[in-house]
């Protein structure tokens, strides 16, 4: 596996210490996405920069992944996509009350662009789908084939195609080996 150039990564509006990239990642816009340090984007995920990416340390971007719309996407520190998740930053509107599909002028449409935000140590399974405007919660992971359509509360367990929490997930375990994470490796 090979990762991209220092040619590449230089295009990107930041990048920390130490990033993997994957030489087969489809990056669209790299003048707009920042990435932190130990952060690894996997082969076959693909990013549309739209409004902006921003990528904090360790993040892990799994492959077959995708941010798409065109909005904006926040992924904080600790937190990771499993292989296949869709986070979607902007839509058609579907209403029924505009023209919808990429085909269409904008002044046509009622495209909806939004932020979707990933909170710090936040983890979604394989092939959870996010729509525009969703802010998952620190500490929060959500289980595999999720549709997230509603904001996540920080510090649960989720799972359901509709996310449903089911358990509280304890912060103090995850902040105290994040301490000596940073502590050891910085």
């Amino acid at each position: 596996m090979s990762l991209k150039s220092d040619e590449f990564l230089n295009q990107l509006k930041y990048h920390g210490k130490d990033i993997k990239i994957f030489e087969k990642a489809n990056i669209i816009k790299p003048e707009v996405i920042s990435i932190g340090d130990f952060s690894q984007i996997d082969d076959y995920t693909f990013m549309f920069g739209g409004k902006g990416i921003s990528i904090g340390r360790r993040v892990h971007i799994a492959v077959f992944s995708s941010v798409i719309g065109g909005g904006e996407f926040i992924a904080e520190d600790c937190s990771g996509l499993a292989a296949g998740c869709r986070i979607i930053t902007g839509s058609d509107d579907f209403s029924g009350k505009t023209l919808a599909n990429p085909c269409i002028p904008r002044e046509f449409k009622g495209t909806i662009l939004s932020a979707v935000k990933l909170g710090k140590f936040a983890i979604l399974g394989t092939n959870c789908i996010v729509m525009p405007g969703i802010t998952i919660g620190d500490g929060a992971m959500v289980g595999a084939g999720s549709i997230i359509t509603k904001d996540i509360e920080p510090w649960g367990i989720y799972v359901g195609s509709s996310p449903k929490r089911i358990k509280d997930r304890d912060p103090d375990p995850i902040l105290k080996m994040a301490e000596l994470m940073e502590k050891k490796y910085g």
